[in-house]
């Protein structure tokens, strides 16, 4: 415990407890005894006040600190998150919670939600509890990761859908997304944003917390970008003056429609974003371009969705090597 003076002629006695600094001002100088007590007072006064607060109200303490550095969208899945919590854990007070309340915790929601699911909502939780409780040593046994094989759309089944929503109202979001733009990015994006054939994606259109639809600024830095459309689609954007006017959630409900129409697996939009990457790579195009196209954040993400291409391609690889020793020894 340490008592110092300050420029002002106070005198302050500070005390680190169970990870967290407090502090006492008095105007004269205490001696030893007065600031063990002075200090014993100011922790008993935090103890009692820590008692009375429950995780529900230090999570939604928590969200309020974060309000102005996360977006509107995570704001509002982590307001969601808490009201989606148990009751009976949402009224445990903070200073109470221990891992076994945690383990109690996953072990109910693993019962009838997805091990993502799951995942999701203990990141949360430790995250509060970390803001709360520094010194909580979390070490909880998680339910395993299902592995799932990403659906890619073919090209012949993108090209289907492109000619069946032909001057259509969704004809230019859905091509927009063959292209590498989210959904969110469609429906912020305006004509003057398009100079020419370059597109400069630089907002999204975004739900808040009380489900208000709002534009801001893209996901991540790396979301902020420019691509190259084809010309006659641009021609189209500024020709009808609008990229698309319908609610966001239109555009995947009419492809729903259009692959139940047509045959093909169903697949959302986004999925679109992963037959962009696959033909990239396809393609050769560089791993590097093809993260600044797609305004992924890191490559590991973007990796995941078009590895079964790279496969295929070191598949047929294989095989061309193949042929060519059997032509050298037999033939």
């Amino acid at each position: 415990m340490k008592i110092e003076k300050l420029p002002s002629g106070s005198y302050r006695i500070r005390k680190m407890y169970k990870g967290k600094t407090y502090t006492v001002i008095t105007d004269y100088k205490p001696t030893q005894k007065e600031a063990i007590e002075l200090m014993a007072e100011k922790l008993k006064k935090e103890e009692t006040k820590s008692e009375h607060l429950t995780f529900q109200k230090a999570a939604e303490s928590y969200v309020d600190l974060k309000r102005n550095v996360l977006s509107p969208r995570t704001i509002k899945e982590y307001s969601e998150t808490v009201n989606r919590l148990p009751e009976w854990f949402l009224k445990l007070p903070v200073t109470d919670i221990s891992q076994v309340d945690i383990d109690r915790l996953v072990n109910a929601m693993s019962k009838d939600k997805s091990p993502k699911t799951v995942r999701n909502y203990h990141g949360f939780v430790t995250a509060v509890l970390g803001r709360f409780l520094p010194n909580l040593k979390i070490s909880t046994t998680l339910p395993q990761k299902i592995k799932s094989e990403p659906y890619t759309p073919s090209q012949g089944d993108v090209k289907r859908i492109l000619e069946e929503v032909k001057d259509t109202p969704y004809e230019i979001p859905i091509t927009l997304a063959c292209y590498g733009m989210r959904r969110s990015e469609i429906c912020a994006l305006q004509p003057k944003d398009i100079d020419g054939d370059i597109v400069r994606v630089n907002k999204a259109l975004v739900q808040d917390e009380t489900k208000k639809w709002i534009i801001k600024t893209t996901k991540t830095t790396e979301s902020t970008r420019t691509i190259i459309i084809p010309e006659e689609l641009a021609e189209k954007i500024r020709k009808q003056g609008y990229v698309y006017k319908g609610h966001p959630g239109g555009i995947t409900k009419h492809l729903e429609k259009v692959e139940n129409k047509l045959g093909i697996p169903r697949f959302p939009l986004h999925k679109l974003r992963h037959y962009f990457a696959s033909q990239m790579s396809a393609l050769g195009v560089p791993e590097a371009d093809i993260l600044k196209m797609g305004g992924w954040e890191t490559d590991h993400i973007m990796k995941s969705v078009y590895r079964h291409s790279m496969m295929d391609k070191e598949e047929q690889a294989k095989r061309e090597a193949a042929d060519k020793l059997r032509n050298s020894l037999f033939y």
